[in-house]
């Protein structure tokens, strides 16, 4: 902990952690907010212009991690709905009676497969991104500068 760090900034640094919590509540509030706290304090205040940038580059990585599976997973999507719609015969009106040709079975399985640890991925995503904000706070609270794990530093 240093103690050249004043309270002010390290209140101000924690406060740009967990305001990126704001996506809950409004679409895009994990960069409004922390933006808007950085930009305000960055040219005075040294810890809160290392703490918004730690917190900024963490929010765009995870966007784009979670664009990047979303770009995997569409297509997977499309194709698998394509299998099932051809092998439920729904394009005949009045007519629910099922293909009993199993062929394509298994590129469903794969196709599920592959849908499923996708999932798991966002899902460790979120978990990682609620729980190092919170470490983020804790530590930008104490005097400590965070590193998030898995952040790519696109403001230097």
């Amino acid at each position: 902990m240093d103690n050249s760090i004043t309270q002010h900034e390290r209140f101000m640094a924690a406060v740009i952690h967990l305001s990126t919590f704001t996506k809950y509540f409004i679409p895009f509030g994990n960069f409004i907010f922390p933006l808007l706290l950085w930009i305000c304090n960055k040219d005075k205040l040294s810890f809160v212009d290392a703490n918004g940038k730690q917190a900024i580059n963490f929010q765009i990585s995870i966007l784009l991690y979670c664009t990047i599976l979303g770009i995997i997973a569409l297509p997977i999507t499309l194709i698998t709905g394509w299998e099932f719609i051809s092998f439920t015969n729904l394009w005949q009106p009045n007519s629910y009676e099922l293909d009993f040709n199993f062929n394509h079975l298994p590129n469903l399985g794969i196709s599920a497969l592959i849908l499923g640890i996708l999932g798991l991925l966002g899902v460790i995503l979120l978990l990682i991104d609620i729980l190092c904000s919170i470490i983020a706070t804790l530590k930008a609270k104490e005097g400590d500068l965070y590193k998030y794990p898995i952040s790519i530093a696109f403001i230097k």
